[in-house]
């Protein structure tokens, strides 16, 4: 994932328009990079090499991500804004939210992003899509729509948050409300029809579908739920 680069002035989140301190809020966000075996499952549709985002979610080094990144991983690297470079691993990875835990194993020195409540997220409301890298990787975005999101990999969510413009490196993004608070995670661009005109933006991943696993993810590595039946099946629409 490239760093040289950064977001128009424009498109950057303005802190004198913010009523928090946006440094802070965007200092928990590091890069993530994994490794994956070439004989892993998803080593042939996701890659042997995997670059996103993870925001710290605790004082103790705990980041939450998009689970794609760090499944099957063998090695996760993380950096902070500061120039922090610490090994971690994979703590749990929930498929059927897409969610997935990483704990550094040295010190990042940042403190955990406060989490907030993505059911009081509305269409319309203003929002940050951030990125590891302060605010040259954060983006000044809105919520376009809250609905539900089926992915072809027998994925469902009952509703997803879909901001816009897009973040060009979506996965594990930030979604930052206006009290500063996480709000989801990025996990895919998406393409669609809206008031008549293409919209590029981001499908994010609400926050409140961890709160109620949080603490299984973090004793058994998974959700202590039944498992969910998997068909094996990819599915795609089919235009005629």
């Amino acid at each position: 994932m490239p760093s040289e680069w950064s977001f128009p002035a424009e498109l950057q989140p303005n802190p004198q328009d913010l009523g928090f301190d946006l440094d802070a809020a965007l200092d928990p966000v590091v890069a993530l990079r994994a490794e994956i075996p070439e004989d892993a499952f998803t080593a042939g549709l996701l890659g042997t090499e995997r670059a996103g985002h993870g925001v710290a979610i605790g004082n103790d080094g705990l980041l939450l991500t998009i689970g794609y990144l760090i499944t099957e991983a063998s090695a996760i690297w993380l950096s902070t804004n500061r120039g922090a470079v610490v090994a971690g691993y994979t703590v749990a990875y929930d498929q059927a939210t897409g969610l997935g835990l990483v704990q550094a194993l040295g010190q990042l020195g940042v403190r955990g992003l406060e989490r907030g409540s993505s059911a009081n997220c509305a269409v319309d409301d203003e929002v940050i899509v951030a990125g590891h890298g302060g605010r040259r990787h954060a983006l000044k975005a809105s919520v376009f729509a809250k609905r539900e999101f089926a992915g072809y990999w027998e994925y469902l969510l009952e509703e997803a948050i879909f901001t816009a413009p897009a973040h060009p490196h979506w996965g594990g993004t930030a979604l930052i409300g206006g009290d500063g608070k996480l709000l989801g995670i990025g996990s895919l661009l998406v393409e669609e029809k809206h008031d008549g005109e293409t919209l590029q933006g981001n499908m994010v991943v609400p926050i409140d579908l961890l709160e109620p696993i949080l603490d299984d993810l973090l004793k058994y590595g998974r959700a202590n739920r039944p498992a969910r039946p998997w068909l094996g099946l990819y599915t795609t629409e089919v235009e005629r």
